[in-house]
């Protein structure tokens, strides 16, 4: 179920989740647990109580979509733990159908702040090729991505952008 702007509850909370935690995840690197678990409380909270557009069942169910989603990319080393789990909470708000919309708008996001960060930092040839050579080998190179901090960015900015996206219906 998409929500629709008609949702003001679940819409607020999606973006007010999104800003702090991309606030916080841009100057620490960290999204902190509290965080992530007080909206996934809030998301199963809201539904029982039928205060959003979701039963508590398409809630918890968007918790799992969202956490299944984001999970390959943390085991690969592309996404921090805190995103797969911020995105899972997130899902709680969302539902199903929504948080694997907002998975799309994430990625395209996320590519685009990955090459802004890229060309910033004059690395845009060298951050393609390891991100080819990611691709080609299945996660085979992710120890030397891995050891490459200069290529680390803040990911919540990229969940923030996707999930008011999908939060909109668009």
């Amino acid at each position: 179920m998409l929500l629709k702007v008609s949702d003001p509850v679940a819409l607020t909370a999606v973006v007010g989740t999104g800003a702090s935690s991309a606030v916080v995840d841009h100057y620490t690197r960290r999204i902190p647990n509290a965080l992530t678990l007080g909206v996934a409380v809030l998301g199963v909270t809201l539904a029982a109580a039928r205060l959003s557009a979701l039963s508590p069942g398409q809630a918890a169910l968007g918790f799992v979509v969202g956490l299944a989603l984001m999970l390959p990319g943390h085991l690969i080393g592309a996404t921090g733990a805190g995103d797969v789990k911020l995105f899972a909470a997130l899902g709680t708000l969302l539902g199903p159908s929504a948080i694997a919309m907002a998975f799309l708008y994430t990625a395209l996001a996320g590519g685009v702040l990955a090459i802004i960060v890229a060309t910033r930092r004059r690395l845009l040839r060298e951050t393609v090729e390891r991100t080819a050579m990611l691709v080609r080998t299945a996660g085979a190179n992710v120890g030397e991505i891995e050891r490459a901090a200069v290529n680390r960015f803040a990911y919540a900015p990229a969940i923030a952008v996707g999930t008011l996206a999908a939060a909109l219906g668009l």
